[in-house]
């Protein structure tokens, strides 16, 4: 299969999905998150595939967050679709999957980079990475389902401080707070995701796929929650502050809320 803005792969029962943007930092434009869909479906469909990496191409960045310039063009009813579909491939194509999936964090990880790193069953991260989410400095929240998933995965008071200040953290601090299950080299990155995909493998697939969905049914009952971070999400479009924030970020000034 091949892509413009991603690089796919299969080899030993692993499907390799790079995000392929490096002058874009890997950000997900309409037509990157296109592709993810469709080869989240091929590794869905895929019988030799048993689990699946994600990660960055490049040195600097896993997924530097959203393609910002496409947001302008977006009215509030584009918004609340978008979001919509970055739920839909999160929820339903990553944290969904019976298959494993794990995210090789090698560098930024920043809005809806980091969003989908948290759909992922794993996330393990090299010493370089920087990991935040930065959508209320353009006016925003995060509306791939990140105010959900970091409140479940860190806890209340760390998700608000995170979310709220928009301040990025470290691979280790990230580590210390739940959120990155294990910080290597870069070198050991890729090999590392490998070798745990090969561990879980070796077990029942069916007990795999089963305690997946068991683990996933700690959030069922909060289902309210996304929706409500998809209202949110568009009816911020909005806003004078989106506005504001989108046009200091593309001109590069410090925004005037």
């Amino acid at each position: 299969m091949e892509f413009q803005n991603l690089l796919y792969r299969v080899e030993n029962n692993i499907a390799f999905i790079t995000i392929n943007r490096i002058p874009a930092l890997n950000a997900l434009n309409q037509q990157t998150l296109d592709e993810l869909e469709v080869v989240l479906i091929a590794v869905k469909e895929n019988a030799l595939v048993k689990g699946a990496i994600i990660t960055g191409a490049g040195e600097k960045a896993f997924i530097a967050g959203a393609d910002i310039k496409e947001f302008m063009a977006l009215e509030h009813a584009d918004a609340k679709d978008l979001s919509e579909r970055g739920h839909y491939i999160f929820t339903e194509l990553i944290q969904n999957s019976k298959k494993t999936i794990i995210a090789a964090i090698n560098g930024f990880a920043l809005g809806g980079g980091l969003e989908l790193a948290m759909a992922c069953h794993m996330r393990f991260a090299s010493e370089n990475a920087k990991l935040g989410l930065p959508e209320v400095s353009l006016g925003l929240l995060p509306g791939y389902g990140g105010t959900q998933r970091l409140t479940q995965l860190v806890g209340r008071g760390r998700a608000l401080q995170m979310i709220l200040t928009a301040d990025m953290i470290t691979a280790e601090e990230g580590s210390r707070i739940g959120l990155i299950n294990e910080v290597v080299t870069a070198d050991e990155l890729l090999d590392r995701s490998v070798s745990v995909l090969q561990r879980i493998f070796s077990r029942s697939s069916t007990a795999v796929a089963a305690a997946i969905d068991a683990v996933n049914a700690f959030d069922y009952g909060k289902r309210t929650g996304y929706e409500v971070e998809i209202a949110h999400f568009s009816n911020l479009f909005l806003t004078a502050d989106f506005k504001e924030g989108v046009d200091a970020f593309l001109k590069k000034r410090k925004p005037n809320f």
